[in-house]
């Protein structure tokens, strides 16, 4: 018994006394389903021309994929991530997503259960940013989904999520600096030169003698290099992007003494046998030992971009300089960051403004003295 299904679309008795609707979609498949009433074979019908209509039709079949083999298909679309970032999203996909969500099929997943989800993460004792980041991997596979037609809406979105609490950062002064230079001998020159210019471990350690102009108190930083899985890649900047940075004089002049020997293709910092200075090294055998010593047990050398910051801060540089210099994609990113260190400069607008003021009410005060008396306008009546 056909239904008033449409075009593509039929309700049809069968034998058994069940309902058989089926349609056809774009590609020509048949999909169908039973019903024990007729009712309810059109009201999926209903809801399948409805999802057409609304562009939100998605195909059974293609959303039967599990989230496994899903997110293997978008993985292979994550071009844009270096060979670290690829270790790293792996490992989350790896540790937290197919455990959970694994075996699930798309069509299946559902909003409750990824805040259940979420939740369960944060109660296993994992941080707030890496709750955040791992449902982030997941909301954009889902993402992928929806895209490609295979879910109608991603069911990971709003969903709610735990606040970061804001880290603490280090800012050492000058003085304190100098401490960890002497703890961390030989290797003095390298504290000092990621505390005054702000490189990140990897761009310092990518640095070639050419680089370095000495005279000029200019490096090019064009490039970094990573460790992963203990092998070395150089790759672009965080950014991807080429920019100079200062050099104060006497930390230009050191670093030219230091290379003085050295060729134009040569890295200006080394490990004791040559090559890339390794960063996990370093931590372990030199600075961990030398924060602890000066009393700062969590400072990590990374940690001293911060210091690098608020030098800068101290000694005049403005938002732009400090942005280049460590490399910031944008100056918004550098205020979020460290709009603390710069100075109010409320009463230093106010006091120019003052001057420009002040200025601007003698000039008016000087023509009207020079000007003499104003002659009232004659009235229209003739009188005074």
């Amino acid at each position: 018994m056909p239904g008033k299904a449409g075009v593509g679309m039929s309700i049809a008795k069968r034998e058994d006394g069940r309902w058989r609707a089926r349609y056809r979609d774009a590609a020509g498949k048949e999909h169908a389903r039973h019903f024990a009433r007729k009712v309810d074979a059109q009201r999926w019908l209903d809801d399948v021309t409805s999802s057409v209509v609304t562009g939100t039709y998605t195909n059974p079949r293609t959303s039967s994929v599990t989230l496994e083999d899903w997110s293997a298909i978008w993985f292979k679309g994550q071009v844009h991530l270096k060979a670290t970032g690829r270790t790293r999203v792996e490992g989350i996909v790896r540790l937290y997503i197919v455990p959970r969500w694994g075996t699930t099929r798309l069509r299946d997943v559902s909003h409750a259960e990824v805040q259940a989800w979420v939740t369960d993460l944060l109660a296993g004792g994992l941080s707030a940013s890496s709750v955040q980041r791992t449902h982030g991997l997941l909301s954009q596979m889902l993402d992928l989904a929806v895209r490609d037609r295979r879910l109608p809406a991603n069911p990971a979105k709003g969903v709610k999520l735990p606040r970061k609490l804001p880290k603490v950062r280090q800012f050492l002064t000058a003085a304190q600096v100098e401490a960890l230079v002497v703890e961390c001998e030989p290797y003095g020159l390298v504290v000092r030169f990621l505390a005054y210019t702000g490189l990140r471990w990897g761009e310092m350690a990518a640095l070639r003698v050419h680089d370095v102009d000495p005279v000029r108190r200019r490096m090019l930083i064009a490039r970094s290099v990573t460790e992963d899985n203990g092998r070395l890649i150089f790759d672009t900047t965080k950014t991807g992007e080429e920019r100079t940075v200062p050099l104060p004089r006497f930390l230009a002049e050191q670093v030219a003494a230091s290379v003085a020997e050295k060729g134009p293709d040569d890295l200006v910092f080394q490990g004791t046998r040559g090559g890339v200075l390794r960063n996990g090294n370093f931590n372990r055998r030199t600075f961990g030992p030398a924060a602890i010593a000066i009393g700062e047990p969590a400072l990590t050398p990374h940690g001293l971009r911060h210091t690098a910051a608020s030098l800068a801060s101290a000694a005049g540089g403005n938002v732009k300089v400090v942005q280049q210099m460590l490399g910031h994609a944008t100056a918004s990113m550098t205020l979020d960051l460290y709009g603390h260190l710069f100075p109010d400069q409320l009463d230093d607008v106010a006091d120019r403004l003052d001057v420009i003021g002040r200025a601007a009410a003698e000039v008016s005060a000087d023509f009207l003295r020079t000007k003499g008396p104003l002659t009232p306008l004659p009235s229209k009546t003739g009188g005074p």
